[in-house]
């Protein structure tokens, strides 16, 4: 179990992604700097065969196209429950 981290700030959120490849995560990275302003990306090895982990932290209150209109567009359910993975 990972341990208790602070949350980002307000309108920030971390993103994790691992990936088979160093190329597959750079790939995720750009289409989330694409929609939205992001820090520089952080990559470890991920401990499988090759396996990358990437680290960025996204700006949530600076999208851009297509986030933007995804945002607007988009409405939470009122029963929106986390799903069983998740904390």
């Amino acid at each position: 179990m990972e341990s208790a981290k602070p949350l980002p700030s307000a309108g920030h959120a971390e993103v994790r992604v691992v990936a088979a490849s160093p190329e597959a995560a750079r790939r995720i990275a750009e289409v989330l700097r694409r929609c939205f302003a992001a820090d520089e990306q952080r990559s470890y090895p991920a401990g499988i065969e090759g396996g990358t982990r990437l680290h960025l932290t996204v700006d949530t209150t600076r999208p851009a196209e297509p986030a933007r209109s995804w945002l607007e567009a988009s409405r939470p359910p009122d029963n929106d429950h986390p799903h069983t993975d998740e904390v």
